[in-house]
């Protein structure tokens, strides 16, 4: 595939982030002796890939803004331009040794998301985006999948934890699309799940809360893999609401109205 060079320039800062990650990943499983040793070691990781994104990106773009989660709001000069930046989703997954982790890059012209990149560097898996040019797994072209019916379906989600959402609430979703669908997974990273729905390994997804960093990138490879997202009222208001439903035109649409149901009688 041919990549535009502003592309080109997000795939460089999300893979030498990634290399950095990578190598501190290899030593993650040397600091198990206390939480607070390993907790800190992967706060100074995460740290580190969002300093190498933001120089990279503020090299390549000087002018333009950034929304990053550990930085938060970094104006710009240019208030048309806005980077959205998570240097380590899944965290949780990093700190325990489980290669299922993102950097996820994305850049957002005028509130519209146009170009979006995904880096698993455990995997190797590159996902990249840019609007009306399609989704893209190391240049192999991405769709999501065309399963029509629930039942046959695999739906990723994300579960709430310690001190995290509502968790009767999500119960009850749970409990709905569990008797829907063929299986559930929750993979712990919501970039990687949206990019693997834009790959068609999962069929759709549902998560809320959520920040844009975590999402920006994965909305707009699924809607350039020919798939439908929203926020869980069906709107386009993902970042302002903090939730987000995916998948193909018929799941997404099916998932909605699962999601919206209340809890089934015994």
């Amino acid at each position: 595939m041919a990549r535009s060079a502003l592309l080109n320039v997000m795939v460089q800062a999300a893979m030498k982030a990634g290399r950095s990650l990578s190598r501190d990943f290899g030593e993650v499983q040397n600091l198990q002796v206390s939480l607070k040793g390993p907790a800190d070691f992967v706060s100074q990781a995460d740290r580190k890939a969002e300093d190498i994104v933001f120089a990279e990106l503020s090299r390549a773009r000087p002018g333009y803004g950034f929304l990053m989660e550990e930085r938060g709001v970094v104006a710009g000069d240019d208030d048309q331009h806005r980077w959205i930046v998570d240097p380590l989703d899944g965290t949780t997954n990093f700190l325990h040794g489980l290669p299922i982790f993102a950097v996820s890059i994305a850049l957002e012209r005028q509130g519209q998301v146009v170009a979006g990149v995904i880096y698993n560097p455990a995997m190797d898996e590159l996902y990249t985006a840019e609007r009306g040019g399609g989704a893209f797994m190391n240049d192999r072209r991405l769709r999501v999948a065309a399963r029509s019916k629930l039942s046959d379906t695999v739906i990723g989600t994300g579960m709430p934890h310690l001190g995290l959402g509502h968790h009767g609430n999500y119960l009850v979703e749970l409990r709905n699309v569990m008797g829907e669908v063929a299986g559930i997974r929750r993979l712990g990273s919501a970039s990687l799940d949206l990019a693997y729905v834009a790959a068609g390994r999962l069929d759709g997804f549902w998560e809320d809360p959520l920040s844009p960093w975590d999402i920006a990138a994965g909305m707009l490879l699924i809607r350039e893999a020919g798939g439908f997202v929203s926020d869980r009222h069906g709107e386009q208001g993902m970042f302002d609401n903090r939730s987000i439903v995916a998948g193909n035109e018929t799941i997404h649409r099916a998932l909605l109205k699962t999601l919206k149901k209340p809890v089934a009688g015994r």
